[in-house]
């Protein structure tokens, strides 16, 4: 299938940030076929459907790079909460209480609520699983959503437990194209070592990186060193926060070539320690956006977006930020064909309705105005591997209003069980 996106502003973000109007990208078979201005004169003659994009920005979908999509249905509860309030209400009160249903309720309509925003891709990180029940139900929304997905497999931090492996194993037959696995551990700030060392063994047995949150705590104060000195720092590593780390931990991580996410709002919320961003920029160490948990913060990357560019005043222009949220961040997850227009790219792409009321006027610097003004109600197409999976300004699910109804259903069986 041939899809035209005809005329509009369109900002690509390799291999330098950049706006060209009255632009044209070609799609075939769901990549991106060519970028250039008037690329086919005759569409119906060559048998190509035209999208008019006169009145858009056209731009790569944004990359969330960590996300618990399964607390949906918790969404503002520990927002006047710090970490540890949060760690005890969600991961231990309600998250001991989740039923599959539950996990595929708020994965479903989490990943609706990303390609909704124009995230195309997020790394969900699954750590409520007290069956494979869970870990399927998981999987099957994140199928039924249409979205792109780095699976983060994984048992809750408050166990204690290595990743199982059997059920790792499992889940690994369900890999496809939009959706790979990663092994969610809890790492070397929170697990015991000999657990730390099973989960980076099963993830190079299975040649899949890992996800991991990280900080310097009472059971490693430098757990990047404790990787290092056990032989475990490797490059397709995603190390998630570790706000209070001190430089030379990430210096290591810079060295190894692995990279961090950063949800900037989220750590500010839950007075996690200082920004991270700025620093990671002036070591070198990768780094990609994510929205964490809605739980305590907003559900898109135009917040985030905006916070990172509040936060790293003259650290960061909006170019910058742009690139961060969109390539860097496919980059962070080991991601090599999404997050720009490159010439064979999956077709990832979202479309900005430019005339709307927060956005019209911004076409002197269409970038900045995208990452300082545009929201989710910008949003007017949205295609994932060039399927739209929003178009017109809706959604083009079928499943979305079942799918509201049992997050409704959700939230209110889990505040029942208070």
């Amino acid at each position: 299938m041939r899809r035209l996106l005809r005329g509009g502003v369109v900002i690509d973000t390799e291999p330098e940030v950049v706006a060209r109007p009255e632009t044209d990208v070609l799609i075939e078979d769901g990549r991106i076929a060519a970028v250039g201005p008037d690329l086919i004169a005759d569409a119906e003659a060559a048998d190509v459907e035209v999208v008019d994009a006169t009145e858009r920005i056209v731009l790569p979908g944004f990359v969330d790079t960590h996300r618990h999509l399964w607390q949906t249905a918790l969404r503002g509860s520990t927002v006047d909460a710090d970490l540890g309030v949060y760690l005890e209400q969600v991961i231990g009160k309600y998250g001991s209480r989740f039923r599959a249903e539950d996990v595929a309720a708020g994965n479903l309509v989490g990943a609706l609520e990303c390609l909704n925003a124009g995230i195309t891709t997020v790394q969900d990180y699954l750590h409520v699983q007290s069956s494979q029940e869970h870990a399927d139900a998981a999987l099957d929304a994140l199928r039924s959503s249409g979205i792109r997905a780095v699976f983060g497999y994984g048992p809750s931090p408050l166990s204690g437990q290595p990743v199982d492996p059997d059920g790792m194993r499992r889940i690994m037959d369900r890999s496809s194209e939009r959706i790979t696995m990663a092994v969610a551990a809890i790492g070397p700030s929170y697990a015991p070592f000999e657990v730390v060392r099973a989960d980076w063994d099963l993830a190079d047995s299975l040649g899949v990186p890992v996800a991991v949150h990280i900080s310097s705590s009472a059971v490693s104060v430098d757990p990047i060193t404790r990787l290092r000195d056990a032989g475990l720092l490797r490059p397709n590593t995603l190390y998630v926060h570790g706000n209070n780390l001190p430089d030379s931990e990430f210096k290591l991580i810079a060295e190894s070539g692995a990279a961090v996410s950063v949800t900037p709002s989220v750590e500010a919320r839950m007075e996690m320690g200082d920004q991270l961003a700025g620093r990671l920029h002036a070591i070198g160490v990768n780094f990609g956006l994510g929205i964490d948990v809605v739980t305590s913060g907003s559900g898109d990357m135009f917040s985030a977006m905006h916070a990172l560019l509040a936060l790293g005043y003259k650290t960061f222009t909006a170019a910058d930020v742009l690139r961060i949220a969109t390539l860097e961040g496919a980059r962070a997850l080991g991601l090599t064909d999404v997050g720009s227009f490159a010439i064979g790219n999956k077709a990832d792409v979202v479309l900005l309705r430019r005339t709307d009321i927060n956005l019209v006027g911004g076409l002197h610097d269409p970038i900045a105005t995208v990452v300082t003004a545009a929201h989710p109600g910008n949003v007017d197409t949205v295609l994932v591997s060039g399927t739209a999976v929003k178009r017109d300004g809706s959604l083009v699910s079928a499943s979305l209003p079942a799918a509201v109804d049992a997050l409704t259903e959700s939230a209110a069986y889990l505040t029942l069980q208070q």
